[in-house]
């Protein structure tokens, strides 16, 4: 479970979770700096033995830096191996949680964040929060090697090892306020990518609609004026970057130049050798490293945290509706506040005056919205939210068709004989559906089943809602996008599929309600007359009107 009370506590939450691989990393990461600490010295010393003439010291030294090479070959493999793996611990952890969160969340998170917010969960801030992971082994081992290499400065020579202990720190203080403008400047682009997901998700929805009413030109433009706006927002990060980027490279290009010259005018005066002076010089290039490492430190773990906000914010998002410990043997399914009581073993159908009106019933009967509903004598609210959704299944038209084979995507338990999967796709006239597909039920979906028609889509979904085989069965609005003859032999083979279940329609179809056992009338969120659809329409004009349009 993680920790959401803040950002900082989910990040130090993920630390907690693999300490022991972030412990291996910064082992393998400080011992990775410092043998690359010692090459410098250990290059001084071969320098010195070749001044001196003295063979037998320099092949100690070569020897030396031989076995310093190899080390570092391979502490800097393992080194690289744990930060790959402690940021995809940390990165899909996060994928787990928040797709865990989401699930849990069902129709709650839609009303909540926008899609673009979850896209930048899923596209950027994941791999943020597993960075500020990976970086931390490698700033841990800077840490140690700079105050490593100072050691060993000052214990050589006072004035350069003073000059490069007190020259390192204030390029970091130099380049520090370049962060805060960038890291502005990126929270700005991120919100800005968000809005135009956002955009473009509810585009890509109504597409089919936008072009109907001519609007598919002026939401274009739109998005054309957004993306714009990121793309400027780009720019100006890109700006301070490049900025940054330039600093890390001319200011340690500074003191190394000081650094040089100071040393070199040591090793005239005979203070320093020449293997000293060289020694010194690859430390002040080498701290360059460390140095950066520590501005990347800084940096993504800032990042990180601005990720990890997000994140918190929809992990803490609390369902609308919860459940409780009680149980129900089931039965009467009844809606107080709309009158609505569905039989057990009945097809009962929903007629609203208002679609609306039995989209809200359905979602209350489905413990999808709160209300005061029973089931089987027991408050649905008392019931756990897994009993509910195993044993009342709400299926209308916002549902998905996923990706993957067919067969897997309708039945979804993949528990269902062949024999089942037949007759589902004979009670939802969706066989020349299969037909068609050269593969038939083996044949692979593609994303949200954009190679099915709107009713193609609506009869497999059907199908789907079918095969669950629930207790109760609320459909909504099965049949608005077939033609009348399919919708006619879908009602009749309807009945046949689910007799002796408890099955609720909500619709206006005459097609469909004539073929159920039982009407509920609804208008104005209540239950306004009940009976036989014939009998409806014998005794209520008001009945009448809604399912025939107004038409004789």
């Amino acid at each position: 479970m993680p920790d959401i009370r803040s950002p900082f506590r989910y990040l130090w939450w993920n630390a907690r979770v693999q300490a022991l691989s972030l412990l291996g990393g910064i082992g393998f990461a400080t011992a990775w700096w410092l043998l690359q600490a010692l090459v410098p010295a250990v290059l001084g010393k071969g320098i010195d033995a070749v001044t001196a003439k003295d063979t037998d010291a320099l092949l100690t030294w070569s020897a030396i830096m031989l076995v310093i090479g190899i080390l570092q070959a391979f502490t800097g493999i393992m080194r690289h191996r744990m930060a790959v793996y402690n940021w995809l611990a940390a990165a899909y952890r996060t994928v787990q949680v928040t797709a865990r969160q989401a699930a849990r969340l069902g129709a709650t998170l839609p009303k909540r964040v926008s899609t673009g917010e979850v896209v930048s969960v899923g596209n950027s801030d994941i791999s943020h929060i597993g960075n500020s992971m990976e970086i931390l082994p490698r700033g841990a081992g800077s840490v140690v090697a700079i105050i490593a290499v100072t050691v060993i400065l000052i214990s050589t020579s006072l004035p350069l090892g003073l000059l490069v202990m007190f020259g390192v720190p204030l390029m970091a203080v130099a380049i520090g306020p370049l962060l805060k403008p960038l890291h502005r400047r990126q929270k700005t682009q991120r919100d800005l990518m968000g809005e135009l997901s956002t955009r473009s998700a509810d585009i890509v929805a109504g597409l089919r609609v936008l072009r109907g009413i001519g609007g598919e030109q002026v939401f274009a433009a739109r998005y054309r004026e957004e993306s714009q706006r990121v793309r400027d927002a780009g720019v100006n990060v890109s700006r301070v970057e490049s900025v940054l980027e330039g600093a890390q490279i001319l200011l340690p290009g500074v003191l190394i130049a000081v650094v040089t010259g100071i040393g070199a005018s040591f090793a005239i005066g005979g203070e320093i050798t020449a293997g000293q002076l060289v020694a010194f010089y690859g430390y002040a290039v080498f701290l360059i490293g460390p140095m950066r490492t520590l501005t990347e430190l800084a940096d993504k773990l800032t990042k990180g945290h601005v990720a990890a906000r997000r994140v918190v914010r929809i992990l803490s998002i609390e369902p609308e509706v919860s459940g409780g410990i009680g149980t129900s043997a089931g039965g009467v399914l009844r809606d107080s506040y709309s009158g609505v009581t569905v039989q057990p073993g009945v097809l009962t159908a929903i007629a609203a005056a208002l679609p609306e009106d039995a989209i809200a019933i359905a979602d209350r009967l489905g413990r999808y919205a709160d209300g005061d509903v029973t089931f089987g004598g027991a408050d649905l609210a008392t019931l756990p939210m897994a009993e509910i959704r195993a044993r009342i299944l709400v299926a209308d038209n916002a549902a998905r068709l996923f990706t993957g084979r067919l067969r897997d995507e309708l039945d979804v338990r993949g528990d269902s004989s062949g024999e089942r999967v037949e007759q589902a796709l004979y009670a939802a006239c969706a066989e020349d559906i299969i037909e068609a597909l050269p593969d038939g039920l083996d044949a692979l979906v593609a994303e949200a089943g954009r190679e099915f028609s709107g009713g193609q889509q609506q009869r497999l979904r059907l199908v789907r809602a079918l095969l669950a085989d629930p207790e109760v069965l609320i459909l909504v609005e099965p049949t608005s996008a077939v033609d009348a003859h399919s919708e006619a032999r879908i009602g009749e083979r309807l009945a046949k599929a689910r007799v002796g279940k408890t099955t609720l329609v909500c619709t206006t179809s005459p097609l469909v309600l004539d073929r159920t056992d039982h009407v509920i009338y609804v208008e104005n969120g209540r239950v306004l007359a009940e009976g036989t659809h014939r009998d409806l329409l014998a005794t209520s004009p008001e009945y009448t009107t809604t399912v025939t349009r107004g038409e004789d």
